[in-house]
């Protein structure tokens, strides 16, 4: 009850949260979260099935007492449980890194159950460092599913060897209410230490939409192209199986199109953040 929050918001460069004197005979921790906006941070974003998105922060944790919670990171909030419940990627003061609800479960550092995963790993958190989260929400290319992908400075997670995407279940989507994404931090109370205090620095804080494909014709040609609002930062990618690699279109132009001769071989095209 003695505890003190302070929030200071710079979005989209940094949003931190400084707890004081967090100490109480009862209780576990106390938790702070921010959300992603529409209007200007009025009332969280509610995310729908089709909102697909790319999303990243870095992530500064400090403070805590030696045995207690100390977290901070994503949360996709789900209260219907409609993709699995509450989706977290998260940094501890105890050195894990790891990814859990919602559909999966991904152990990035040694310290944490269940390491290695199929894909990337990265160390220990250590308090004081900077780790850079990614939380992505596309479809599975191979699939054709709603897809989640987790990475922690610049290493994927894997479902399976060689293999981002975690598939949530058929008819599983964003879209019921609550259904928010933000940052957040936790810090265990300590009865016995009242002046027991930790931070979470959240920076460089960006969120885009995927865009969308489609095709037109155009004479002898099909011509490929996305929404060019927002888009700048996605490359063109082909492949002719959609189990083999992608290759990058370089001659995709910048008002966001690519033309296909008609008579070009069966082709798969995706777009991919840059």
């Amino acid at each position: 009850p003695a505890a003190t929050l302070t929030i200071v918001s710079n979005y989209p460069s940094d949003i931190s949260f400084t707890e004081q004197n967090v100490s109480s005979p009862t209780g576990f921790a106390n938790r702070d979260i921010w959300y992603f906006s529409a209007n200007g941070g009025s009332n969280a974003y509610q995310f729908q099935s089709t909102n697909y998105f790319l999303a990243s922060f870095n992530v500064t944790l400090t403070g805590g007492t030696a045995g207690f919670d100390l977290e901070a990171g994503f949360i996709f909030s789900n209260p219907s449980g409609g993709f699995g419940g509450d989706l977290q990627e998260i940094v501890e003061g105890n050195g894990q890194v790891a990814q859990f609800g919602g559909p999966s479960y991904y152990p990035f550092s040694p310290s944490t159950g269940g390491y290695p995963g199929a894909g990337g790993s990265v160390s220990n958190y250590i308090e004081g460092e900077t780790y850079t989260l990614g939380l992505n929400y596309v479809i599975d290319p191979k699939t054709g599913a709603n897809a989640f992908q987790y990475s922690v400075n610049g290493q994927y997670a894997a479902s399976s060897a060689g293999d981002s995407y975690f598939d949530l279940g058929a008819g599983s989507a964003p879209g019921n209410p609550g259904d928010s994404l933000g940052g957040y931090f936790q810090i265990g109370t300590v009865a016995t230490n009242s002046t027991n205090m930790g931070e979470a620095i959240f920076s460089n804080i960006s969120i885009a939409p995927v865009p969308i494909l489609s095709i037109a014709q155009n004479a002898s040609q099909s011509v490929i192209y996305w929404p060019g609002s927002g888009s700048t930062n996605f490359t063109l990618q082909s492949t002719t199986n959609l189990s083999g690699s992608w290759t990058t279109v370089s001659n995709s132009t910048a008002i966001q199109g690519y033309a296909v001769p008609n008579s070009s071989t069966a082709t798969f095209f995706r777009v991919v953040g840059r």
